[in-house]
């Protein structure tokens, strides 16, 4: 007997294309592409096709895939960058590709093969929002790299050249939506997506992130709670910097008591989850120690968000995430807690990681404090 279709609520339409693993970005000492000459052993930068070939692998092999249907991505082009990046920013870029490369700030490098993919992952961001603004399903992720989130409209940052998210989100507000919000889990600040939409109060950008201030000139935002917006913007972009090892305790307590507050006055038309699995315990480039168990809660709370307020619908964003195997299962967490599933699909492999929620949790009700009296979604009525 045939098995029954999975309705749209209950899979997951993931937006994949191969070329997006030619972006090479070198080896050397961590993600500096250079060699002390002392080192028997170098290793990849850690923004590596291994890791997202672990992605699409483990949605391909794993116990989710029942839910899991796959489309085929596409280059943007370039009339469609212009929507988020300035012509001249975009102009550096094909310029840097066809002089054969070039060094954009810290870690950030353009090689061969990496503007295709580059186009590749805005298009297939594009063709994953569209899809959804389309009807032709409920919740869709863009399996991208390079990651978006840090990639200012004038300029590249943290590994990033093109913001992936926020194309599909101005795309949302070309195509008539009135209100889309993004949750940034990533360990890093969201600050490239949050300055291009730092004057709007069409899009409310929210981010999640460890507290680690601002990294020189490429990145000149310390995704502090006073960063909050400008102008008609002001109070909608919401930076929630969190104590190292925050723990999945600390992130759900910061999910209901800052996300789903701020959410539920803004009422969203459209809900885009920006997600980094560089926020687990045993990431390289991150110490906030999320497990699957965290990764899955989110997941669930960001579900429960989507059905109250956009008919169910759910743009997801492949960000950072560099352990070559963690990455992925977290990853799978995070899909499971999406698709509201009753019961864990995937065991952790590491399982139980000790935490203590105390220090995250004052910080929260800190930035709660302090929001009540400037952002107009906290104000008591």
């Amino acid at each position: 007997m045939a098995s029954l279709p999975i309705s749209p609520f209950h899979r997951i339409d993931v937006f994949w294309h191969e070329g997006m693993l030619k972006h090479d970005t070198g080896i050397g000492v961590f993600f500096t592409a250079t060699n002390p000459g002392f080192l028997a052993v170098l290793e990849k930068h850690p923004e590596n096709s291994d890791r997202v070939k672990n992605m699409v692998s483990i949605l391909k092999k794993g116990p989710i895939s029942p839910h899991i249907s796959w489309c085929t991505g596409r280059p943007a082009r370039i009339p469609e960058l212009l929507s988020f990046h300035s012509p001249e920013y975009i102009k550096e870029l094909v310029q840097a590709d066809e002089a054969g490369g070039k060094k954009f700030g810290w870690g950030t490098f353009l090689n061969p093969g990496s503007w295709d993919a580059s186009l590749i992952a805005a298009g297939t961001a594009l063709s994953a929002m569209k899809h959804i603004l389309d009807g032709q399903g409920k919740i869709a992720y863009a399996l991208v790299r390079p990651p978006g989130h840090h990639a200012q409209p004038t300029r590249a940052d943290g590994y990033c050249f093109l913001n992936n998210a926020g194309l599909a989100v101005q795309l949302a507000l070309d195509s008539g939506c009135r209100r889309v919000v993004t949750i940034d889990i990533d360990v890093h600040n969201g600050n490239g997506t949050a300055e291009g939409f730092y004057r709007s109060d069409n899009v409310l950008t929210i981010s999640l992130h460890m507290n680690h201030g601002s990294w020189g000139p490429s990145h000149p935002h310390r995704g502090s709670i006073d960063e909050l917006g400008e102008g008609q913007g002001l109070g909608f972009n919401l930076n929630i910097p969190l104590p190292n090892g925050t723990g999945d305790q600390g992130y759900e307590y910061a999910m209901n008591e800052l996300v789903v507050p701020a959410i539920q006055k803004f009422e969203p038309e459209m809900i885009v989850l920006i997600i980094g699995q560089d926020s687990s315990a045993f990431d390289p480039n991150g110490r906030q120690c999320l497990t699957m168990e965290g990764y899955r809660k989110i997941g669930q709370i960001v579900r429960k968000l989507a059905d109250k307020h956009s008919d169910g619908c759910l743009l997801i964003v492949q960000e950072g995430g560099y352990h070559i195997t963690y990455s992925a299962y977290c990853l799978h967490a995070t899909l499971e807690g999406v698709l509201n599933l009753p019961l864990p699909l995937l065991s952790d492999p590491i399982a139980y990681y000790p935490e203590d929620k105390a220090v995250a949790s004052k910080v929260v009700d800190s930035i709660k404090q302090y929001w009540k009296d400037i952002v107009p979604l906290f104000v008591e009525d």
